[in-house]
């Protein structure tokens, strides 16, 4: 089996889901979200946001291929390039941390270790580029699918509460510790990054 993981570019923005591609929950303010969606072109303004944060900070994610198929991703980004950041009542994240802002990996391909690959690859290039940790906004009521990603499974994989709140605390995980990840760690990364798999609904905050 061929893996590779690759710098999130607008060239393979393509390979992503259909419905992550216009999906600008993360990218836009919540206002200009629901504009956007209503306008019909989140997808233009997904790919506007992207060749931004290009130019000036670099690729903002991973895509996973197998023999060549698209079978995930991985998106983080400084909090400065997210403005759903600023929305959730525990923000704002840490002057120090990137945000991951979301993950997905095909059900079909769980379970074969590449959740692990993916987020340590995240890690080691969000390492290099000076951030100690990532930070996430987690859904403690979370019942379906959705952009913000489950509490319980960011928990699950390592993050810590750094601000407590009932609907929506936001969590750490410090880079380095994500290095030397063991195989123990897989069931609950498979959970956390296939728990974003149907069509992504804006609601506010």
């Amino acid at each position: 089996m061929g893996r590779r993981l690759v710098p999130l570019t607008l060239d393979n923005l393509p390979d992503l889901p259909k419905r992550c591609r216009s999906c600008v929950f993360w990218e836009l303010d919540p206002v200009s979200g629901e504009a956007a969606v209503k306008a019909g072109r989140p997808e233009l303004e997904k790919e506007a946001w992207i060749s931004g944060v290009l130019l000036e900070w670099g690729s903002c994610g991973r895509v996973v291929y197998v023999d060549d198929v698209p079978v995930g991703y991985v998106l983080y980004a400084p909090p400065a390039y997210v403005p759903r950041s600023t929305a959730f009542p525990t923000s704002p994240v840490a002057a120090d941390a990137a945000q991951l802002m979301t993950a997905w990996i095909m059900p079909d391909y769980q379970g074969q270790g590449l959740g692990r690959v993916m987020v340590q690859t995240a890690a080691k290039d969000l390492l290099r580029r000076g951030f100690k940790a990532i930070e996430a906004f987690g859904d403690a009521r979370w019942k379906e699918p959705a952009c913000v990603l489950p509490a319980d499974h960011l928990l699950a994989v390592g993050f810590k509460t750094v601000r407590p709140h009932p609907a929506f605390p936001r969590l750490r995980l410090e880079l380095r510790t994500t290095l030397s990840w063991k195989e123990d760690v897989e069931m609950a990364l498979d959970r956390l990054l296939g728990a974003v798999q149907k069509e992504p609904a804006l609601r506010p905050l």
